[in-house]
């Protein structure tokens, strides 16, 4: 997002565009646009999801290159795609309210913090705190159901499914596996690892949000002015493309920290909502269950399993999000002419 707010005024400060907030957006055409971009960005990252999961429900660690080599053998192209369908359901109302959440907190937050009289600077920290936070929480009610359905899909294909830590019931499908999992667990089973997901994803978007604010300010302080031409008021103004580039790079920084951090909770995550737990009397494994399964696989590396798919994908979404999330504002802001340079 841009942080022209939290540019020291000085006489040769970098000038970003001007921030949008929430009350300048078409809130329909921010939302259908936004469902339409976000689609086509979950659908070039899903392969690199599906690698990550099934690495993490792994019980010998298969290397990453080697899994997608086994799964382009038995099964092709589709098997990248096991639950997509299913998880593009659940992304589209998620990302809606992601979004929703995260503009209206940041709005109503920013605003208060500056009448409590906090400098700018301050303000805008706290409140894409704060925001990040909300929204990651907002979100997690609709994709954690999801999550689980789509992730029991992904681990279930071909001869990829029996290097798995236990045994998995197999899904004709995500209406199936909704079906399979209300049948066995009731509604709870839809919300496996609904805390731990709050857990994981509200740090990592703490993380990320601080990580990105560093990482955005330190780039365009040291080589910022490199990136822009200055104007006949000695300020420096970047064109499109440096802030695009300055925003790409700051985010995928973000992401390797956040991925960094939150990598265990985010495996134990995933094996509590993809096993069922047979070896335990039916009963899906214990958070200390998992715990101590991991660790005698492969000690803490255990926890990292994955790691490498999820840092690219974490990079390449964050990146294309706060791209495409600030070209998805500037489409839906009620007066393009106020937004147009």
């Amino acid at each position: 997002m841009s942080l022209s707010a939290a540019e020291d005024d000085s006489a040769s400060e970098i000038h970003l565009p001007a921030d949008i907030g929430w009350e300048m957006l078409d809130k329909s055409k921010f939302f259908l646009l936004g469902a339409a971009l976000f689609s086509g960005v979950s659908a070039t990252l899903y392969p690199i999801v599906v690698l990550k999961t099934r690495q993490q429900v792994s019980a010998s660690g298969c290397p990453c290159l080697r899994m997608a080599v086994s799964i382009l053998k038995h099964e092709g192209l589709r098997g990248f795609y096991r639950g997509f369908g299913t998880s593009l359901m659940g992304t589209i109302p998620a990302r809606a309210l992601y979004m929703g959440a995260l503009e209206m907190t940041k709005s109503n937050v920013g605003s208060a913090t500056v009448k409590l009289g906090f400098s700018e600077v301050s303000a805008s920290a706290i409140a894409n705190a704060a925001a990040g936070l909300s929204a990651a929480m907002a979100a997690q009610l609709i994709w954690t159901p999801i999550d689980v359905v789509s992730q029991r899909l992904m681990v279930q294909g071909g001869n990829n499914s029996r290097g798995t830590a236990n045994n998995l019931i197999r899904y004709n499908g995500g209406i199936d596996a909704f079906r399979k999992i209300i049948y066995r667990d009731g509604v709870r089973g839809l919300y496996r690892g609904f805390g731990i997901s709050i857990l994981t994803y509200a740090p990592s978007n703490a993380v990320w949000w601080a990580s990105y604010s560093i990482a955005h300010r330190a780039i365009w302080g040291g080589v910022g002015c490199y990136c822009c031409k200055k104007d006949d008021e000695g300020s420096f103004r970047p064109n499109g493309k440096a802030v695009v580039a300055v925003q790409g790079l700051s985010a995928a920084i973000a992401s390797g920290v956040a991925a960094l951090v939150t990598m265990p909770l985010d495996t134990i995550k995933t094996r509590l909502q993809v096993l069922d737990g047979e070896g335990n009397g039916r009963r899906p494994p214990t958070f200390l269950q998992t715990v101590r399964n991991l660790v005698k696989e492969g000690g803490l590396g255990a926890c990292y399993r994955g790691l490498g798919p999820r840092w690219v994908s974490m990079s390449m979404s964050a990146t294309t999000m706060i791209t495409t999330y600030e070209f998805l504002k500037r489409l839906s802001t009620k007066n393009q002419e106020s937004f147009a340079s």
